[in-house]
């Protein structure tokens, strides 16, 4: 299951829009991995966690409140092609820039893809490779 890590400043989106942000970007994540219909493994494992940081803590060269936003999305090995990572970069920029209400957000939006490794994903005690995820399928396969 994907985490998402969401970094931006304070006031860079609506206060009330961290759940729409989250459910989004789940979402567009598990469209990139091909999961057409997200079941409750998918639903309640997807993790996105919003940063709000303050203003000031975002930094660039440039400006001491730069208004950039890091998105970082960490999948499990293997679980996005070349194409999926391109679909993921665009939407999440969409969603960012959308949610943001301002359109030059897009030019400031960063977004880093990252795959765990082999065995290097855990949950419930279990530290996952390709094996335990084979098995996770199938089982839950079997329980529809």
């Amino acid at each position: 299951m994907p985490m998402i890590d969401v970094y931006a400043a304070t006031d860079l989106f609506p206060s009330d829009s961290d759940r729409r942000l989250g459910e989004e970007l789940t979402l567009a994540v598990l469209r990139a991995e091909g999961v057409e219909k997200p079941g409750p493994l998918h639903l309640n494992n997807t993790a996105a966690y919003i940063h709000r940081m303050q203003a000031s803590a975002v930094q660039t060269a440039a400006s001491a409140s730069a208004k950039t936003v890091r998105v970082q999305v960490i999948t499990p090995p293997g679980v996005l092609n070349r194409d999926g990572q391109k679909q993921l970069v665009k939407e999440i920029t969409e969603i960012v820039t959308k949610i943001s209400g301002d359109p030059s957000q897009a030019s400031r939006t960063w977004v880093l893809l990252t795959e765990a490794a082999e065995g290097g994903w855990g949950i419930a005690g279990t530290a996952f490779g390709k094996e335990e995820f084979a098995a996770l399928a199938a089982k839950a396969a079997a329980a529809k």
